[in-house]
């Protein structure tokens, strides 16, 4: 495969212990290793966690999430439908290198990701074949932190999910949580600090090989283009193993947090602890800032971090609103313009998409945008964009008849008389303003562009609502 730098060393064609591959048929690059008879099920992992990673059920879920996931090549240029083809030829030589100890993940490759207040989130892609072990770590590590995490940490967790999440937080303000301690760690990703979250890690993982190996993964550096760039800190986002030592490392903030008795609720590095007083908020915000930044040694964003009332406050994209003495949920204002922003992209006039493809980014993106934001009360909200929406929507189609015979044969079409059709073909108005006239309202009416199979957010709303 050009391009294909992955680091294997000290494999030896003679093992002491019996290899035998699995059949192709299962994923066609999977090779069966022992698991010792002592696997652990206790909080405490000894000796054999390695041979369990490794082991023939586990890579091939591995694998299988991997090609799921596609996702883009890392610095050796290898594509995800390329790796079964890579296992097929060196399975037993990586395997072997990984229980050896002697095998190096390759740097991660650098991608920066606009965010919405301007500036760059950093993702760091590694290999398809780093992303496989990587994905193995994390089945095997999974089930024994989970024992662990905080019922209150819902980010990055089997079973859980963000709207519960936002029921949780909705609960405290209902129940008289009134003010926040609304915390914002500052690039919590590339600031974790390795020989801490090590020491974590070696509290409940007690096989050597498995600490030394997620070391190595921490250590692999970063490909910028050419350059490349070592990482004494930061756990990389975009692999999977990232985000399951991110819940580790604040797992110790939960900790702290329940020990003092505060009701919180954290998804990732989001986290919001709820208090009854401002002043008690801006108490738990000093002890909780000292015990981040020295107990846990990472720093906290002072500009974005608050102690606000609830009615302030954005989570998950969402705020809080009290009705009849309930805390209820609303879309957040930022949230609103990013929406609009995409359907305007979705809707724009010179994207030369034709209108089938149009409708389908729509639909996708329409029912993935209300699934997300269904428990918040907005149904005003969106008949109100709706209407803007149709209106772009309009403005697409009377551009699309471009010339005035099409223009007049489309009207006519529809039911206006040939006069009055011809009248309005020959117009010289502008798009936008003929999208909002009597003569598109009354021939490109709601119900034949549903019809023609655009999906406006209201309706869909109204199927999937979820009343609380």
């Amino acid at each position: 495969m050009i391009g294909r730098t992955q680091k294997i060393s000290g494999y030896s064609e003679t093992s002491t212990q019996e290899v035998r591959t699995a059949s192709e048929a299962h994923v066609g690059g999977q090779t069966f290793m022992w698991i010792t008879e002592n696997n652990p099920t206790d909080s405490k992992v000894e000796h054999g966690l390695l041979e369990l990673i490794v082991s023939p059920a586990n890579l091939n879920t591995a694998y299988e999430q991997v090609t799921r996931n596609k996702g883009a090549a890392g610095v050796d240029s290898m594509e995800v439908d390329s790796l079964k083809d890579y296992l097929l030829s060196h399975k037993e030589e990586l395997i072997e290198s990984i229980l050896r100890g002697k095998y190096r993940p390759n740097p991660v490759r650098r991608v920066e990701i606009p965010k919405d207040d301007g500036s760059k989130r950093l993702l760091g892609i590694p290999t398809v074949i780093d992303r496989m072990i990587q994905q193995a770590i994390s089945q095997a590590l999974s089930p024994l932190y989970e024992a662990q995490f905080s019922p209150n940490s819902y980010g990055f967790r089997p079973n859980r999910n963000a709207h519960q999440a936002l029921r949780k937080s909705r609960d405290y303000i209902t129940e008289g949580y009134s003010y926040v301690v609304d915390l914002d760690l500052e690039k919590f990703f590339d600031t974790v600090n390795h020989s801490q979250l090590i020491e974590i890690l070696s509290r409940s993982i007690h096989d050597g090989r498995v600490i030394s190996l997620i070391h190595k993964y921490l250590n692999a550096g970063i490909q910028i283009g050419r350059n490349y760039e070592s990482s004494h800190l930061g756990v990389p986002q975009g692999g999977p193993l990232s985000p399951l030592l991110s819940n580790i490392m604040l797992n110790e903030l939960d900790k702290e947090l329940e020990k003092r008795g505060h009701p919180f609720v954290r998804y990732a590095d989001d986290a919001m602890v709820f208090c009854k007083s401002q002043r008690g908020a801006e108490r738990v915000m000093g002890n909780l800032v000292l015990f981040i930044e020295e107990k846990l040694r990472l720093k906290v964003n002072k500009k974005k971090s608050q102690v606000a009332y609830h009615r302030r406050v954005k989570f998950l994209g969402y705020s809080f609103y009290r009705m009849k003495g309930k805390c209820r949920l609303r879309i957040h204002p930022k949230s609103v313009a990013k929406m609009e922003a995409q359907i305007k992209e979705l809707t724009s006039r010179s994207n030369g998409w034709g209108n089938e493809r149009r409708k389908e980014e729509l639909r996708q993106y329409i029912t993935g945008w209300v699934n997300y934001f269904k428990l918040a009360d907005i149904i005003r909200l969106l008949q109100k964009v709706d209407e803007w929406y149709r209106r772009r929507l309009r403005m697409v189609i009377w551009k699309q008849w471009k010339r005035v015979r099409t223009r007049l044969t489309n009207l006519i079409k529809l039911g206006v008389k040939k006069s009055k059709a011809w009248e309005w073909a020959n117009t010289r108005k502008g798009y936008w303003h003929i999208a909002k006239s009597y003569i598109l309202a009354t021939t490109l009416t709601n119900d034949r562009l549903r019809q023609a199979g655009y999906v406006f957010l209201s309706d869909y709303y109204r199927k999937v609502r979820v009343k609380t």
